[in-house]
């Protein structure tokens, strides 16, 4: 991409606060905006071929509210993006991350975080620090169990379909706002899906297709009438 073009991207920048410059096969984060550092509130670099974001400058946008870098080539998020305090929807769909920055737990503004199609083996236990996170997709990576951490997490939906998880700690009934959890195309027995999430938890959105039972015995358990009372209450509540 030529530099006039780049130069125009960041001119038209400066005046909306919004840098968008997809599908166009950059390698690297564009130097240029270091530039734009205290006025960039969205940044999208989606369908690129970034390997790294540089650490000297992706912490200096203090005033950034939405951060999108789908379908690169990421392998490691640095340390310095924890100091994106304003930050409120990360999206890193499509990316080849297998872990989050241990200051990760600080970006205390995040509301929506997109981590679908990762390498990811583990639910990052960081999130359970954002107290404003509201949605999490973490659908498509490689996470085969859910501990006891779980209970911590404030997120109203939890999006795990397509990973490897057969093991789901009780603790997953305690989350105090979850009300939307998928767990589709899994490796779950019934035996291992825990019937407190039916009887005893805010849940009123079970998604578990293309797990290794047939739904209709999932219908048999203890517990499943409350959820079926939450589920119809909601239902009702958006009709």
């Amino acid at each position: 991409m030529g530099n006039s073009a780049l130069r125009a991207h960041v001119e038209t920048a400066q005046k909306t606060g919004v840098f968008q410059l997809k599908d166009r096969g950059l390698t690297e984060f564009p130097s240029e905006l270091q530039k734009l550092t205290s006025n960039l509130r969205t940044i999208d670099l989606s369908n690129n071929k970034i390997e790294s974001l540089p650490p000297m400058i992706i912490g200096k946008f203090t005033l950034l509210k939405s951060l999108s870098l789908n379908n690169n080539k990421l392998n490691i998020l640095p340390d310095e993006l924890h100091n994106l305090k304003k930050l409120e929807t990360l999206s890193l769909n499509n990316n080849h991350l297998r872990e989050l920055p241990s200051t990760f737990g600080q970006l205390s503004a995040l509301k929506t975080l997109s981590l679908s199609g990762n390498q990811l083996r583990a639910l990052p236990p960081q999130l359970c620090s954002l107290r404003h996170l509201d949605v999490v997709d973490l659908s498509k990576n490689q996470i085969r169990s859910i501990p006891d951490i779980v209970g911590e997490l404030q997120v109203i939906e939890l999006n795990l379909n397509q990973n490897q998880i057969s093991q789901i700690s009780v603790k997953i009934s305690c989350c105090p706002r979850l009300k939307v959890l998928r767990l589709e195309e899994n490796c779950l027995e019934l035996s291992m899906l825990p019937q407190s999430i039916l009887s005893d938890s805010q849940i009123c959105l079970l998604a578990v297709e293309g797990n290794l039972f047939e739904i209709k015995k999932l219908r048999e358990l203890e517990g499943y009438d409350k959820y079926m009372e939450r589920f119809t209450a909601t239902k009702k509540k958006f009709a």
